[in-house]
């Protein structure tokens, strides 16, 4: 039996998948604004370092609450309002953040931003895995990573130039005001009917069976190292450019939205070809993985980069280590829904980035009481640099073959939805008798 879950046009597809490129570039834009903003926030309203990675790690608080949420959400009840409502939310956050006086508004306005963007991630994972076959996945996912790269490259440096010209608050008043428009979009063009139905996996596997498998532990952990290095940069770098590298404010708006684009061509690099590599036969598992792997090994560079003296050696290190994280998110993702399926991938996306979150907001706080406590970034790049190794030894020796994990039935059946093809077939045919995942199952996804 045939499942049609790819009914809409190509061309609706691509229309879909373009409004989640722009929500994400959004998304990122708007939380790396308070990043770009610290300097001249913290000068205007006297905080200390400890508060404002306080402030910088308080998004985290509120999206890692409300990511397993947003995750059932999109599973149970689709991504069209679960998406909007969430958007909308995270905007009006924004534009209130430009009237904050005080240390305790500014935390209020980043928790209700964290809780509005936790929709995000979960929405993407589910449209993917629901309308591209887990050998095209690659792609798909390049293009959503790369405009959560493109994002806050723009933030970087648009921000950084606003914040020159009209100063903080009126960078707050733009962003959240431009960015409603997307909304009229998104109600226009999203999928309606996007969750798939069969009869043997009505409702998916629970959080508490996918918890159960060695493939998920192994993402949240290796997720979760690369997390706390992301986000180390993307809410400290600035401050790091400006006090340790003395560069001007124009000059930090550059160098920190430069890497960032680096990111998104490396990203959209490796997803183009990691399905080219799929289709024509080598396995997910090597491709994938192999990517993974060499994008956290390559994050290590952060600690070379503390170490020089030379600016222009250390702004070739930092753009060395966004290609690597370029190659990292290129298939993290992809990963993650060929493992979880169509029927889960919304709900081990919300763990998955709940474990991110908790290791995103312990970064900028560490980093604040470090630089605090000794006056110096060396600490907080070699922490980064040793759990970057712990991610790849996760992602190589943690998570298994890259193929569907064998989920418990719902219902007493013979057969079993596949989602790669689509289709039900019987366990037996999947290599799935004993209820185990193998190798030579994988083929092209």
């Amino acid at each position: 039996m045939r499942l049609a879950l790819i009914t809409k046009p190509d061309s609706r597809k691509s229309l879909i998948l373009v409004l989640l490129v722009l929500s994400i570039a959004i998304n990122y834009v708007d939380r790396t604004s308070l990043s770009i903003a610290a300097p001249s926030v913290s000068t205007e309203l006297s905080l200390s370092p400890t508060q404002m990675g306080v402030l910088l790690s308080s998004f985290f608080w509120s999206y890692a609450s409300f990511m397993i949420l947003a995750g059932w959400l999109a599973d149970s009840y689709g991504v069209r309002w679960v998406l909007g409502i969430g958007f909308l939310v995270w905007s009006l956050a924004t534009l209130a953040t430009g009237f904050a006086t005080s240390f305790g508004m500014l935390l209020g306005f980043r928790l209700m931003l964290g809780m509005g963007e936790s929709a995000a991630f979960p929405s993407y994972s589910k449209v993917i895995a629901t309308e591209f076959p887990s050998h095209l996945r690659g792609f798909p996912n390049a293009l959503i990573d790369a405009g959560s790269k493109i994002g806050p490259g723009l933030g970087m440096l648009v921000g950084g130039f606003l914040l020159a010209a009209h100063g903080w608050r009126m960078l707050f008043f733009i962003l959240g005001v431009s960015s409603l428009g997307w909304l009229v979009l998104w109600f226009k063009w999203s999928p309606r009917n996007e969750t798939p139905r069969s009869k043997n996996y009505e409702h998916g596997p629970g959080i508490l069976e996918i918890l159960g498998k060695r493939d998920a532990l192994g993402t949240f952990i290796g997720n979760g190292c690369m997390s706390y290095a992301a986000n180390f940069l993307l809410t400290w770098l600035p401050s790091y450019l400006i006090d340790k590298r003395h560069l001007s404010l124009n000059m930090t708006a550059i160098w920190s939205a430069v890497p960032f684009a680096v990111a998104a061509a490396t990203s959209l690099a490796a997803g183009y070809l990691s399905d080219r590599w799929i289709t024509g036969g080598i396995t997910p598992t090597r491709v994938r993985k192999g990517i993974a792997i060499a994008g956290l090994l390559g994050m290590t560079l952060m600690l070379p980069l503390v170490m020089v003296e030379n600016l222009r050696v250390a702004i070739a290190l930092l753009i060395g280590v966004y290609i690597a994280n370029g190659l990292f998110s290129s298939n993290y993702w992809a990963i993650t829904q060929t493992l979880a399926g169509p029927y889960a991938a919304g709900k081990w996306t919300g763990l998955q980035n709940t474990s991110n979150s908790v290791t995103a907001l312990i970064a900028p706080l560490m980093t604040g009481i470090i630089v605090s406590k000794t006056g110096s970034y060396f600490l907080a790049f070699l922490s980064c640099a040793v759990l970057a190794v712990i991610g790849a030894a996760s992602y190589a020796f943690i998570v298994g073959p890259i193929v569907p994990v064998a989920w418990k039935r719902s219902r007493a059946n013979t057969e079993r939805f596949d989602p790669i093809s689509f289709s039900e077939v019987a366990p037996a045919s999947r290599g799935e008798a004993g209820g185990g995942k193998t190798e030579g199952s994988e083929g092209v996804g």
